[in-house]
């Protein structure tokens, strides 16, 4: 599968952006949204589940973010509002095999990668 992430850029406290994520080649049964920020390790964001639609959110963007899929452009998108300086990361999007049921939350369950997409929020 390859993934090709964009949407990053800079926006001020309170602002939105719609990160997207085009996927192509091999199926997969699961899309997340992960993000690293400097000094810190890869933390998961949200996750879909491709087939059934089921999603998780991490608490500190739960009512902020909205992880969706277009399954005709093979595109999954993370609508992200109220950003928050904190929300400064390099974002990543991930797919899973189709051998992984369920909605995997841990990032050693994805399989295959994007490039990341930097969101800087300014304050």
């Amino acid at each position: 599968v390859q993934l090709q992430a964009s949407g990053g850029g800079l926006v001020q406290a309170g602002g939105s952006l719609r990160l997207s994520c085009a996927a192509s080649g091999r199926t997969f049964s699961s899309m997340g949204w992960f993000r690293q920020a400097p000094g810190k390790e890869r933390e998961l964001v949200a996750a879909l589940n491709w087939s059934g639609g089921s999603t998780y959110y991490t608490d500190f963007v739960k009512g902020r973010c909205t992880i969706s899929r277009d399954n005709s452009k093979n595109t999954a998108y993370l609508r992200m509002n109220n950003l928050k300086p904190e929300d400064t990361a390099v974002y990543y999007c991930a797919a899973a095999a189709p051998l992984r049921l369920g909605l995997p939350l841990s990032p050693h369950l994805y399989d295959y990668w994007g490039q990341g997409t930097l969101v800087t929020v300014s304050s």
